[in-house]
């Protein structure tokens, strides 16, 4: 066959490789949001996966299979690239196990090693999962708004600002607009977000043109959400925030990551019309 130009196929492991989880340090970026390392993060949160090509073998060799929730909290040390994280689970393909209780602990085991900190997981079957359908964020949608923008340009922070007229208000504020890239590969990243919040009320349409601009932006999902969260705090102030973004799903995997600055419950786990 002749050679297409859409990149180099990848070696697939045949055998269990915990090794092949690589690690990245959150501190890299959050040093650009002047978080200083060993200084207390100014949110709480948790980065929710969910692996839809999980299988093993049993112990008379027949294939298995589930779906994942993966909960790996916000102050862990560091996050774990992607497609480690795929070529991890594929390794597990044929590797026997006694139940469902032994790959769980041992995914438990490989993931808190490489985070730095203890995660947690769920195994769901099929049918659990169907259960529990669809349902796309609440929240007020901004995308109805019909601004012009220019999507070329880097999301700015001074775009963000409050109506100084109104009081505090409790609201939320949805996209479905958010666009990066990931850094390691250039694929397009695509996601909604949901943004709660009590202050004064944020002008949509600058949050909107802000969001807009993370479309050329090379950076982890994680990392996105914290500089969202970030430039939101600094610039509108609110009294409490948080920020939820649901990532489209991509070589069987999606991330989700959450970041709060109260005691918010953390949020459910249901999948979105594009995941």
């Amino acid at each position: 066959m002749a050679t297409l130009p859409l990149g180099q196929s990848t070696q697939y492991p045949d055998q269990y490789d915990p090794s092949l989880l690589f690690p990245i340090p959150r501190i890299e970026n959050r040093k650009k949001l002047s978080i200083k390392e060993n200084q207390a993060l100014p949110f709480v949160g948790v980065d929710i996966w969910n692996a839809f090509e999980l299988s093993w073998l049993n112990k008379k060799g027949k294939p298995q299979i589930a779906l994942a929730e993966f909960q790996i909290p916000a102050d862990s040390p560091n996050m774990i690239e992607s497609k480690s994280f795929k070529l991890y689970l594929n390794s597990l393909n044929s590797a026997r196990f006694e139940d469902e209780n032994e790959v769980k602990e041992r995914l438990i085991t490989d993931l808190s090693a490489v985070a730095g900190s203890k995660i947690t997981t769920r195994l769901n079957p099929t049918e659990a999962i169907s259960k529990k359908g669809m349902q796309e964020m609440g929240g007020i949608l901004m995308d109805r708004l019909d601004i012009e923008v220019d999507p070329s340009l880097p999301a700015d922070p001074n775009l963000l600002g409050v109506n100084e007229s109104f009081g505090p208000i409790e609201q939320c504020l949805v996209s479905h607009l958010l666009k990066s890239n990931c850094p390691v590969t250039g694929q397009p990243d695509w996601a909604s977000v949901q943004i709660r919040y009590q202050g004064r009320p944020i002008l949509e349409e600058g949050l909107l043109r802000y969001l807009i601009g993370f479309r050329q932006l090379g950076e982890f999902h994680e990392h996105c959400v914290e500089t969202i969260f970030t430039d939101i705090k600094r610039q509108c102030k609110p009294e409490k925030l948080s920020v939820y973004a649901r990532y489209t799903r991509r070589g069987g995997l999606d991330i989700n990551p959450f970041r709060t600055d109260h005691n918010s419950p953390w949020p459910e786990n249901i999948r979105h019309a594009r995941q």
